[in-house]
């Protein structure tokens, strides 16, 4: 997205990738969930932002909120696609490893990008759903709410370890849970 509107930094540096190690972030990737899973505390990670160069975009304030929901808007596309192929499989009706290989995958990925797709909405900088925010908001107070990010990420953490999430986790896991048995429901 902001390549569309004139940013190539993430293109120069190769993260128009596919390849998950590009997008590896020591800490947050391998450090801290490896920490929580062993201490079997609620699990909590992240990737690499992806590097946008604001003053490269044209139409700034439209193109930074179109920038923040690619993001959702790519976890909603991949739920969708997992949707596709665990309805296909299903209809399908094999009984080979390989379908009940798929049919687990498509259940994870639908349940893990519909989730991330919602609480990246959440409006606390800096995830999505705040620089979305910090696009609305007029100029100077859209800059005033987005330095609050580093506070945001510490409140997001520190909502994560003690698993005060439930209130948004639940019925997101309840929904994506009521879409994947409508598709493996019988067909009619």
């Amino acid at each position: 997205m902001a390549r569309y509107f004139g940013d190539r930094t993430a293109e120069l540096l190769g993260r128009l990738s596919l390849n998950p190690l590009r997008h590896v972030d020591p800490l947050g990737t391998l450090v801290i969930p490896g920490a929580l899973l062993a201490l079997g505390l609620p699990l909590f990670g992240w990737a690499k932002p992806v590097p946008v160069a604001t003053g490269s975009l044209r139409r700034p304030r439209l193109a930074f909120v179109m920038v923040a929901l690619a993001g959702p808007a790519a976890n909603l596309f991949m739920a969708l696609l997992w949707c596709a192929i665990l309805a296909a499989v299903i209809r399908i009706n094999g009984r080979t490893t390989l379908d009940h290989w798929l049919v687990l995958m498509a259940q994870a990925g639908i349940v893990a990008n519909g989730v991330l797709a919602i609480f990246n909405l959440l409006p606390i900088p800096p995830l999505d759903g705040g620089r979305v925010v910090a696009g609305v908001l007029p100029p100077r107070l859209g800059a005033r709410y987005e330095r609050l990010a580093p506070l945001g990420m510490a409140l997001v953490v520190g909502l994560s370890v003690l698993g005060l999430f439930g209130w948004l986790f639940v019925p997101a896991y309840r929904a994506m849970g009521q879409v994947i048995n409508a598709l493996m429901a019988p067909a009619a």
